[in-house]
């Protein structure tokens, strides 16, 4: 996933984008003032943007509510040091979907920042199910019909993406620029050897393949997408 940070204390921000690229494995552009932050959002996508209030040439809540009246839905958790009662009603009635207050535990960020990030796609559970097909975002652990399969850091955070977006075209170019930052594009002759690797791993002879590859397009995952309860509450 890729995530957009907004903070201009500089260490704070270094220590929040290492947790998040080292933890869940994260993409993350960095922004130190509200205005160029908010022109990434504008010209670049997101899965979720992490947003100082206090910040240069553009405060954070000018940046949200502009963001909103763009209709730009992207998840937003805003990072402040204000605990009064009415700071936060207004933060969430001008369009944040969740805050934190400093200090903060950067583990409960990165909790934070996935759940919002599956809600954002849909998938309230951690577990993530495709037909026999189950990842556990919370230690990223893969199996197929229960064999554990050991994906690289790169397969997991492709199956992933492509388990958030079931039965769905994604594109060469939509997968480069959730998986890497500003330098995706250095990046742009490895996204066919990644997926060559996963379709092996998660077994290429199976009929239909688990991952389709459609020429010129990208790829999509065609197994049948089932919910956690569908999978594996017995008593259901």
């Amino acid at each position: 996933m890729r995530v957009l940070l907004v903070e201009d204390e500089i260490r704070l921000a270094e220590n929040v984008a290492h947790a998040l690229r080292d933890g869940p494995g994260f993409a993350v552009d960095h922004a130190e003032d509200g205005q160029t932050g908010l022109d990434l959002a504008e010209n670049l996508c997101y899965d979720l943007i992490i947003l100082d209030l206090m910040l240069p040439k553009l405060d954070g809540l000018t940046v949200l509510r502009r963001l909103r009246e763009r209709r730009d839905s992207t998840a937003v958790l805003i990072l402040t040091a204000r605990s009064e009662r009415s700071s936060i009603i207004q933060l969430l009635n001008s369009g944040a979907d969740d805050y934190l207050s400093k200090p903060f535990d950067l583990g409960e960020v990165i909790a934070r920042a996935k759940a919002l990030i599956r809600r954002g796609k849909g998938m309230a559970s951690p577990a993530l199910r495709l037909g026999d097909l189950e990842l556990h975002t919370g230690d990223q652990s893969v199996f197929r019909a229960g064999t554990p399969i050991v994906l690289s850091p790169m397969e997991y955070r492709i199956l992933e993406y492509l388990m958030h977006r079931p039965r769905a075209i994604v594109s060469k170019r939509e997968l480069l620029e959730h998986m890497y930052d500003f330098n995706w594009v250095h990046h742009s002759n490895v996204i066919e050897a990644h997926v060559s690797n996963l379709r092996r791993k998660l077994g290429e002879g199976t009929n239909p393949p688990t991952i389709e590859n459609l020429r010129n397009r990208g790829y999509r995952l065609v197994m049948e997408y089932t919910t956690p309860k569908e999978a594996g509450d017995e008593s259901a």
